[in-house]
Order: C-alpha cells, then sequence, then structure tokens
C-alpha cells in the first residue's frame, strides 16, 4: 500500500475530492492520531505533496484550538496554472513583467480594476528597492502566491 506518507497524501486527496466547498478542514492532531504518526509526518507531507505548484493551499494555525485547511485550487486540466507560474514567472519578476502580467489579469477580467491598482502598488519598484536586496525575487514570489489565492475554488465558487 506504500509508505505512510503516501497514505496520508491518499487520504487527503480522497476527502478533498468528496469535498463540495473545494477545501478540508482537519485537526494536526486527529491526522496523527489516524494514522499512528507524530504531528511532523502530517506537516511533512503538507509541505512536499500539497504545494501551489501542485494545485493546493495549506492554512495552518498551530495550539489546541488549531486546524490545517487544504484548499484545493481551480486548475485546468492542461495544467496551465503551473505552466504559467514556471514559464512566465520563474525566480524573478521585474516590476514591467508583473504590471504586464497584472493588466493580462485585468483584461481576462481576473481582476477588477481595484485589485489590479492595489497589486501594483505593492509591487512598485520604488517600494521594495530600498527595503530588501532583491526586490525581483520577492515579486515573483508574491506573484506567485496571488495567483495561486485567485485559483481558489473556495472562494471564487
Amino acid at each position: 500500500m506504500g509508505n505512510l506518507a503516501d497514505r496520508i497524501e491518499e487520504y487527503l486527496k480522497m476527502i478533498l475530492d468528496d469535498a463540495q466547498e473545494g477545501y478540508v478542514v482537519l485537526q494536526r492532531g486527529f491526522l496523527a492520531e489516524f494514522f499512528s504518526c507524530a504531528p511532523s509526518q502530517i506537516n511533512y507531507v503538507l509541505t512536499t505533496r500539497f504545494t501551489a505548484e501542485k494545485g493546493y493551499v495549506v492554512e495552518s494555525r498551530r495550539g489546541g484550538g488549531g486546524y490545517l485547511r487544504i484548499i484545493k485550487l481551480g486548475l485546468d486540466p492542461e495544467g496551465k496554472f503551473q505552466r504559467l507560474m514556471a514559464e512566465l514567472i520563474g525566480e524573478e519578476m521585474s516590476q514591467t513583467r508583473a504590471y504586464n502580467l497584472i493588466d493580462r489579469l485585468l483584461e481576462e477580467e481576473i481582476l477588477t480594476e481595484r485589485e489590479a491598482v492595489i497589486i501594483k502598488g505593492i509591487f512598485a519598484e520604488r517600494l521594495l528597492a530600498d527595503l530588501i536586496p532583491n526586490p525581483n525575487e520577492l515579486r515573483a514570489r508574491l506573484m506567485k502566491d496571488i495567483l495561486a489565492n485567485i485559483c481558489r475554488d473556495d472562494v471564487n465558487n
């Protein structure tokens, strides 16, 4: 039946497929107990197998009342989202490239004009250049996260 990480992944994907909302909320402790493993094993599966590049966003809150929310992103069968992140964004993104992509998302009516203005403000060179050594790297990471959240099934239905 595969190793423990495979079984945890398979279980989580199965309950995600059954979820009507496009996400599930679980207790890390419950999962660890269910699979007779340490919570760190659950964390390992989440950080390696449920990434934005693979079509998921994981939100986590630790502690007694903590939870895990696993959100399945709205991705097409051809994997256009993954290709977009890999090809267009890469590891670094200039302000010009970021603005061009934001304009495209606006043209496609994926973003509202207000959202586009807000995101452009966050990506502005004048804001980032003095704060961090490599603003292009931060811009790329932010854009990937923004795109992942745009594709969330739980907020786009």
